[in-house]
């Protein structure tokens, strides 16, 4: 039986950890479960293998407020009732009024696609459970037309995490897991090459250590992220910062850190990182 195979993506460096979960992924038909610090670039991947593998990119967004039938479908009920008082539509064909969502689009696709549930740990724990059936059997019903639908294709599902809650092990069990670490020197030094080619070496490597530092920082509650290091060096190279005084000093560090507790730690003389 043969399957696709990813092998990385023109902007996204993948280590050999990554690949392998996500071709197991693929060789076993179920969801791959990404969990790592934000900005690791979990999102991304189902980007890159949407382009890697040629397929439509279907998200669903996860909200605290989600529920898991909305990322099959929704009954829209309010409609049906404005027609049936104020227009000349036919309101008994129920059928009109049904909206697939992410994954029933995913499902009813002609195509085989990737699917990507992002950041599925935002929304109450009974969202995961309720979604066993339909990522284990790739089927779902929809009880106002009394009909299951089955899956055209079986898209491959990348699911992400953030680990703000633990997910129930009846989930875990039906995923392949893989954490993705924070990249060291090296891979970020690829990343960047990818995205930002034409930097100065010498601004990359000085803005790389005071990087590493700064996430080195006691009590930070949110370290900086991959893609706000990217943003920090575009700010940098384009104010013309002098490399010399960036290794004493961290030019806009509102670019990397995002809270006011954080911004204390990193002037603080006890806990500074320079």
């Amino acid at each position: 039986m043969s399957f696709d195979r990813f092998s990385g993506a023109s902007r996204y460096i993948a280590d050999q950890d990554l690949l392998a979960a996500v071709n197991a992924s693929i060789a076993l038909q179920r969801p791959l479960l990404v969990k790592g610090e934000p900005g690791t670039g979990k999102t991304m991947l189902a980007h890159a293998l949407s382009e890697a593998l040629d397929r439509e990119l279907v998200s669903w967004h996860v909200k605290s407020t989600s529920k898991a039938v909305d990322g099959l479908y929704t009954y829209d009920v309010v409609q049906r009732l404005n027609d049936s008082r104020f227009g000349d539509n036919d309101t008994s064909d129920i059928r009109r009024y049904i909206r697939f969502g992410p994954m029933g689009r995913a499902f009813q696709s002609p195509k085989p696609v990737i699917l990507l549930i992002d950041e599925i740990d935002k929304a109450d724990l009974e969202v995961p459970n309720d979604l066993l059936r339909e990522l284990d059997e790739m089927r779902f019903t929809v009880p106002e037309l009394d009909e299951t639908f089955d899956a055209l294709h079986r898209p491959v599902t990348i699911i992400t995490s953030n680990a703000e809650k633990e997910l129930p092990d009846a989930f875990l069990r039906r995923c392949v897991f893989h954490y993705i670490a924070f990249p060291d020197h090296q891979r970020l030094g690829q990343i960047v090459k990818v995205h930002h080619p034409d930097l100065d070496e010498r601004l990359v490597k000085v803005a790389m250590e005071r990087f590493y530092k700064v996430r080195k920082t006691d009590g930070l509650r949110k370290r900086p992220s991959t893609s706000e290091f990217l943003d920090w060096l575009v700010v940098l190279a384009r104010a013309g910062v002098d490399v010399d005084a960036l290794e004493k000093q961290l030019p806009f560090l509102g670019v990397l850190i995002k809270q006011e507790k954080d911004l204390e730690a990193i002037h603080s003389p006890r806990r500074r990182p320079y």
